[in-house]
């Protein structure tokens, strides 16, 4: 089904079931020594319900699901009546047949053994005869007890999903949830399978998604072994579904649970629809975030790569961090140029880019292209990229480089000369100062520099020193973005020079400085 809005808060029914293995499980059928005489292989049937019937067309009474007990008391001596009397069941849709040996059929009688295990009937006899109201009574309370306890899971998990909603949690804390109660790994997808969240124990997950494209491919066809999925879609379109992989739990409430887990995250969507970050984008952002931090070693992020879509083996990977890039546009540029590879918003404007190339392309080519083409679109964007990598353990080193660059040049962008591309050799003095910005040594230096500028009088004069020191001391150049005269320029700089007791005619005075401007920007940033 495709869950829509319309749906929440409809009561759906819950068809209880035991299959025919579990009943014959049962302390009571036990004792009365049950052996199964034909359809061994069907014994998965699930039961309905359970019924008793003596009748040779007991097939018109039943609805399909139902084991049959019977003693077959009307059926001795007449192997026609035997065998139509399977034949009914089958066309019923019986889960099984369960004879009583006694008077009637002291021995299991062939006629029938062979006619149900021509159609797949699973036939079982009782030995030892007990009242069959015993097991009516065992069976029927075991149904009832496991529509209660699916209904009320249900609404657990309705209740937990619509407080989550409605207190505006994110994605992720609606999928634990949903994970907690069916004890299994859950897993949100698009219709291409792509892997766009998921809950779960860490390591059960990781291991769905090590072979993940098999798995889908099942997911996508039956519900055997606990494989659950159920649609995402409203207004008449599907756009993902979610799936229980490897739910322990009766198949009906596993359906259920699946159901009300689909509901809850089409509310959520149609809810959070004006947002700008979609559950795609958001994959993509937990799964650079991840490598970035380094805090989970890059080997255990590759079944989510591989998952999410990004072709992850015998590749060249490309780190960049784009500065002030809008990640929609970057991901358009992607797709225009046909390179693969993901995009997701970091912090402080910074958007990380990884390109996932083949071995036979030429890394820097297509990312000159790439960088070309995004700063055409953006104008003074800065792109920073780390040498490329072949091997995907030096991806989180590469894309912690790629921002080291982009941070280091983010402050003088509009000042400096920069390339398309900018790496770790551009940036020269700024990364080194970057790098040492957290060095107490480093922060008292370029404190005891700019001391006389440390102050809210003067911001101003600091803004002009950062200019003419980025420009190479230019003084038309600064005086042109700053909007000044020239002569209003030397005033500035000379009670630059003034405060600060330094003449920045001087080599060596003026480098010094620069280096405790960047200093003082690296720490600030």
């Amino acid at each position: 089904m495709t869950t829509t809005l319309e749906t929440w808060g409809t009561a759906e029914p819950v068809e209880p079931t035991l299959s025919v293995r579990q009943v014959l499980t049962l302390e009571r059928v036990l004792a009365g020594e049950p052996e199964v005489v034909a359809g061994a292989g069907q014994l998965d049937r699930l039961v309905r319900w359970v019924h008793v019937a003596e009748a040779a067309d007991v097939g018109v009474m039943l609805s399909g699901g139902e084991m049959v007990l019977t003693t077959g008391v009307l059926l001795a001596g007449d192997e026609g009546a035997q065998a139509e009397y399977v034949q009914s069941l089958h066309r019923a849709e019986a889960a099984a047949v369960v004879l009583g040996l006694g008077r009637a059929f002291p021995a299991p009688p062939d006629v029938m053994r062979r006619a149900a295990e021509r159609c797949g009937l699973p036939m079982v006899v009782l030995h030892r005869p007990f009242p069959f109201a015993e097991l009516t009574e065992e069976v029927q309370a075991r149904l009832v007890r496991s529509k209660f306890a699916a209904v009320s899971l249900s609404e657990a998990v309705r209740t937990a999903l619509t407080g989550l909603i409605t207190a505006g949690a994110p994605l992720q804390p609606l999928l634990d949830e949903v994970a907690q109660h069916s004890g299994c790994p859950v897993v949100v997808t698009n219709l291409a399978h792509r892997v766009l969240a998921t809950a779960g124990e860490r390591s059960a997950v990781d291991d769905v998604l090590r072979d993940w494209e098999r798995i889908a491919r099942q997911a996508g066809g039956s519900e055997g072994d606990g494989w659950i999925r159920a649609e995402l879609g409203g207004r008449g379109e599907r756009w993902g579904r979610i799936v229980l992989c490897g739910y322990r739990g009766d198949t009906a409430t596993g359906r259920l649970l699946a159901d009300r887990a689909a509901e809850s995250l089409v509310l959520h969507r149609m809810l959070g629809g004006t947002s700008a970050h979609t559950w795609e984008e958001q994959s993509a952002q937990s799964l650079l975030t991840d490598l970035v931090s380094g805090v989970v070693p890059a080997r255990q992020l590759l079944p989510r790569a591989r998952a999410a879509g990004l072709p992850v083996n015998r590749r060249t990977f490309v780190p960049l961090v784009v500065r002030d890039g809008d990640p929609a546009g970057l991901d358009r540029v992607l797709r225009m140029l046909g390179l693969p590879g993901i995009v997701a918003e970091l912090a402080d404007g910074a958007t990380a880019v990884l390109l996932s190339l083949a071995r036979d392309q030429d890394a820097s080519v297509l990312t000159a292209n790439f960088a070309a083409r995004v700063r055409s679109e953006s104008g003074r964007t800065v792109i920073a990229a780390a040498d490329a990598r072949t091997a995907w353990d030096d991806v989180p080193a590469g894309l912690r480089e790629a921002q080291h660059v982009a941070d280091a040049v983010a402050d003088s962008a509009a000042v400096l000369v920069l390339p398309d591309v900018v790496r770790l050799k551009d940036v020269h003095l700024r990364g080194l100062v970057r790098l040492l910005r957290d060095d107490p040594h480093v922060q008292s230096f370029a404190e005891r520099e700019l001391d006389g500028l440390l102050c809210a009088a003067g911001e101003d004069l600091l803004a002009v020193l950062r200019t003419y020191l980025a420009t190479g001391r230019n003084k038309s150049r600064t005086a042109q973005l700053h909007h000044v005269s020239r002569p209003a320029l030397y005033r500035r700089l000379e009670a630059i020079q003034t405060r600060l007791g330094v003449d920045l005619d001087d080599f060596e005075q003026a480098a010094s400085v620069h280096i405790a401007l960047l200093a003082h920007d690296a720490q600030q940033g």
